[in-house]
């Protein structure tokens, strides 16, 4: 039986990974030499990094790495909500550490400084990537966090294809970073937003609540819908007086 610090372990490392793998990939490679890996490429190490996990402590953890799916997961009735706490701290404690080490290797480049939006921050307006206002900002993290919490219950239900949903689940969030790298340098995970904003501070850390926010209300409204979507109706209640 899989204890709960073998479970707060593994959250502990799969998000240590997404924020080191995707930011890193981000603050690293993104732009080096001039012509880097780009968008693309970052989007696509987010999606391995999830990927890799999934496969690796889903059998441990669920491999949730993200507050929103966690709280999602319990809305959509797949998750103990006794366990989020545990879940949620293991999972900002492992991209806090993940930020503050990728901070460390990025400043040993020659002139290293640390700007506003440094270290793969997500931001709104001013610390946008593409300055997108604050209600664009906010609605594409809602949708498209809802989305994502689709295709995790969704790729995860017993009735689905055995084996595969850490391949779905990888490539939306490939595809999620495709969308929204420019308005908000995609977020759609709190304890992703919280390593880098806490290690940049200033504005960042100033608008690090919408993206608890944002990301959670987008969790909780995908797993309420998928629990009404996905609802097995072979398996509807019996009637009144009905023999069980």
């Amino acid at each position: 039986m899989v204890t709960n610090t073998q479970r707060g372990l593994a959250e502990f490392l799969g998000t240590f990974w997404l924020v080191f793998g995707g930011c890193g990939s981000a603050v690293l490679a993104a732009g080096f030499p001039e012509v880097g890996i780009g968008f693309a490429g970052v989007a696509l190490a987010f999606g391995l990094t999830v990927l890799t996990m999934a496969y690796s402590i889903g059998h441990i953890s669920g491999c949730h790495l993200n507050p929103a799916v966690t709280v999602g997961l319990w809305a959509g009735g797949r998750f103990a909500g006794k366990d989020i706490p545990l879940y949620v701290i293991a999972q900002v404690l492992g991209a806090t550490v993940a930020a503050y080490l990728l901070y460390f290797i990025a400043s040993g480049a020659p002139g290293f400084t640390l700007p506003p939006n440094g270290l793969a921050v997500n931001g709104l307006e001013s610390l946008s990537p593409g300055h997108y206002s604050l209600a664009a900002g906010l609605t594409i993290e809602v949708v498209l966090t809802f989305f994502f919490l689709l295709v995790i219950m969704g790729s995860t239900d017993t009735r689905a294809p055995a084996g595969f949903a850490p391949i779905a689940i990888g490539l939306a969030l490939t595809l999620i970073h495709l969308i929204s790298i420019p308005v908000t340098n995609t977020s759609v995970n709190p304890a992703r937003s919280t390593g880098p904003a806490l290690v940049v501070g200033g504005l960042a850390l100033q608008q690090l609540w919408w993206f608890w926010v944002a990301p959670i209300v987008g969790g909780v409204l995908g797993g309420l819908v998928y629990k009404t979507l996905g609802a097995d109706a072979s398996k509807k209640p019996p009637i009144e007086g009905e023999a069980l």
